[in-house]
């Protein structure tokens, strides 16, 4: 596996949204060195994802960075959705105004029907509201449905620093570029919307982490002096590089090549069990934040599960202990709150 990070370079500087980087920064961390603790598109446990309480309660229960997705409207305005398909976490099909923009599209291979955000303005979105992505299993989150609008990532940024000043510590944004080739081949590019608005907010290192899981998407983020992170799946391989494989990008060598480019992986926190992921990230000089941490019993390895149902809540803290020994740098959670009291130990 090779990720030619040469090639990688050169579509970076022809897409003019940044330059080489000739150092890799410092990511942002907690003062006492401990682990990360990053809301997952908030506090998603607790409140609809991506939506102004949800980051907020990430943040008031300790979270030290908030995830926000990105995609862009039809204006292009980069937006925080979990994806551009948003019947699943807005009510746009309670709006009959929108009927007729249902429609099937193929993102990265997948054939994919609903409502798509490039398929709206700004303004079109702000008249939805935000609704629970997993009622099923998380009906007592449906009481804040139709109580949150679609935000920008700029109002995302600010609430990060407001949050920050209220709270006196650091809040980072942790953006992540979703389906950025795709964004690409239709003319909505996200990164240098997302690198303006990284130099406009003057975003630095303890302010801002980069993810994608394309590499080339990380690789036209370089030089703007914010780490990034490769995020990584557990089948397949990224979908700018087809020749390339999640797993060969694990591997000694794989890493080596991640950390030309990027200063964190962030894998599936299965990636981690029985394996040297950890050891082998840090001997590339690379940090690792496996995802995602959720306390209901479907999420859970068997033996922490509790209770009869899924959606009964297991034993999660013991889960976070698990990780906290492995040594991971951070963890992506659903449920922050736990995640900072399974640190304090």
């Amino acid at each position: 596996m090779r990720l030619d990070r040469r090639s990688l370079l050169l579509a970076a500087a022809a897409a003019g949204t940044a330059t080489a980087a000739t150092a890799v920064p410092a990511a942002a961390e907690p003062r006492t060195g401990a682990p990360v603790v990053i809301g997952h598109r908030g506090a998603a446990g607790w409140r609809p994802e991506h939506t102004a309480a949800s980051y907020t309660y990430a943040v008031q229960t300790g979270a030290d960075w908030i995830e926000p997705d990105l995609v862009p409207t039809k204006d292009h305005v980069l937006v925080v959705r979990h994806e551009n398909e948003i019947s699943q976490t807005t009510d746009v099909a309670r709006h009959p105004e929108f009927g007729d923009r249902r429609t099937t599209k193929t993102v990265d291979g997948r054939p994919v029907t609903g409502w798509f955000t490039e398929d709206f303005t700004l303004a079109e979105l702000k008249t939805l509201r935000a609704v629970e992505r997993l009622p099923q299993v998380r009906n007592r989150n449906t009481v804040f449905d139709g109580r949150g609008e679609v935000m920008t990532f700029q109002e995302v940024v600010d609430l990060a620093r407001r949050l920050s000043r209220t709270y006196g510590r650091t809040v980072a944004v942790f953006p992540e570029t979703k389906h950025p080739t795709y964004f690409r081949s239709i003319g909505l590019p996200l990164e240098p919307k997302l690198a303006a608005s990284i130099r406009r907010n003057r975003l630095g290192r303890r302010e801002c982490v980069v993810q994608s899981f394309e590499p080339t998407s990380l690789t036209r983020m370089t030089g703007l002096g914010v780490p990034l992170w490769q995020a990584l799946g557990t089948t397949g391989g990224p979908y700018d590089l087809p020749s390339t494989t999640y797993r060969d990008m694990m591997t000694p060598a794989g890493l080596a090549e991640i950390a030309a480019y990027a200063d964190w992986i962030g894998p599936d926190k299965s990636s981690l069990v029985g394996t040297t992921l950890v050891a082998d990230a840090h001997a590339a000089g690379l940090r690792i934040g496996p995802y995602t941490f959720r306390a209901e019993n479907q999420f859970l390895p068997e033996d922490f599960r509790r209770g009869t149902g899924p959606n009964d809540f297991g034993d999660a803290f013991a889960e976070y202990a698990l990780y906290y020994r492995m040594g991971v740098d951070a963890v992506v959670t659903d449920f922050p709150d736990l995640a900072v009291i399974a640190r304090r130990g």
